[in-house]
């Protein structure tokens, strides 16, 4: 009797990198591989990987995964957060549908089934294409802003918050010595989980996110009330997409016109130190909290992700993505998380903890 054949998933990484992508990898081909006996192929640089021709995968087998892989930050496979296959950018400044190309780079692969790990854009991305082509779809979320709908957390976050308090750790001592106020600007797109987790385990005096408008007055103020009671220095974190007290967003423009948040730590210190006096320094952390080994946290998370994942797929799921809820590991139909997104609730824990704690928001 003939062998049957194996069954083959297709494994991608979408979006910006993060740390504990490589963890997830490891446990989708760890899983598929020795649970179910399926072959992994790995899809290079995201969906612009089966753009070309021939597409750019290669299998992953049990070998690669020894070693060092889990402790490696970014990801092996490559990612892109831009080239929308609906709407793919030409070198003549049009845009073209190319999502087709993308099925048939499946097709040709004979791929069953795709596992993507991404953030909510790469999700509604992957699950449209993968609806189009018929093909079984799992996400896995990732985001260092941890603004994906229905999971506690999703992969990179907790080692973002990790390096961005590191970096708090950092600037305390020198803001004590010089009797400076100190601003971190993090990341943060659209939510300010990271700036608000950091500045409660940092000690931060001040907390700006976008989802709590401020008066730069109430925050200078706060400063003010801080150095009357014999405190000499303040730390302020400031998430990047935080606008400014007229309602604007602050950006950098870089080649090609392209725009993106960053800066806003500068205008929020010089108005600290013109409202204050006080000697104001700005650090913006920028890709720093994206890179580096995963902490133990967003492994563990990466490992539970990856073979729930599979797991899905052997159970004949589809069009499902895994989250973390209530220290357990469940899943949600995508089309849900798709249309939501995860901002801070500014009635919840954390918020009333800062405040408890006499770290203002400029509100």
């Amino acid at each position: 009797m003939a062998e049957s054949k194996k069954k083959r998933i297709g494994l991608l990484t979408s979006g910006g990198d993060c740390a504990g992508l490589n963890a997830a990898i490891r446990a989708v081909v760890c899983r598929a591989v020795n649970g179910f006996g399926w072959e992994v192929m790995g899809i290079r640089e995201g969906t612009a990987g089966l753009l070309q021709r021939p597409p750019l995968v290669e299998e992953l087998g049990m070998r690669v995964f020894t070693g060092n892989i889990l402790r490696m930050g970014g990801t092996i496979l490559g990612t892109v957060n831009k080239g929308n296959p609906f709407a793919y950018p030409m070198p003549d400044g049009t845009v073209k549908d190319r999502s087709n190309e993308v099925i048939e780079a499946w097709r040709e692969l004979d791929i069953a089934a795709l596992i993507g790990i991404g953030g909510d854009g790469s999700m509604a991305i992957l699950s449209r294409l993968t609806q189009q082509g018929g093909i079984p779809f799992i996400g896995i979320p990732k985001t260092i802003d941890n603004d994906v709908a229905f999971t506690e957390a999703a992969i990179g976050f907790n080692t973002a918050v990790t390096r961005a308090t590191d970096a708090l750790d950092c600037l305390q001592p020198t803001a004590a010595s010089h009797h400076r106020v100190m601003i971190l600007e993090v990341m943060g797109r659209d939510a300010g989980h990271i700036a608000l987790n950091t500045g409660i385990a940092g000690g931060a005096n001040v907390i700006l996110i976008p989802e709590i408008p401020y008066n730069i007055q109430k925050v200078a103020d706060h400063i003010v009330t801080l150095q009357e009671r014999g405190r000499s220095h303040a730390l302020v974190v400031c998430a990047e997409a935080v606008r400014t007290s007229s309602g604007e967003a602050v950006y950098d423009t870089h080649s090609k016109g392209a725009r993106r948040y960053g800066g806003i730590g500068h205008v929020v210190g010089e108005q600290i130190e013109e409202l204050t006096g006080a000697e104001t320094r700005v650090t913006i952390l920028g890709h720093v909290a994206r890179g580096g080994s995963p902490v133990a946290m967003d492994r563990v998370l990466a490992s539970a992700f990856g073979v729930h994942a599979v797991d899905l797929l052997a159970a004949g799921k589809r069009d499902r993505m895994v989250v973390w809820q209530h220290r357990e590991v469940v899943d949600v139909p995508i089309e849900e998380v798709i249309t939501r997104m995860r901002a801070v609730d500014v009635n919840g824990t954390l918020v009333r903890t800062a405040r408890g704690l006499g770290i203002s928001f400029g509100d």
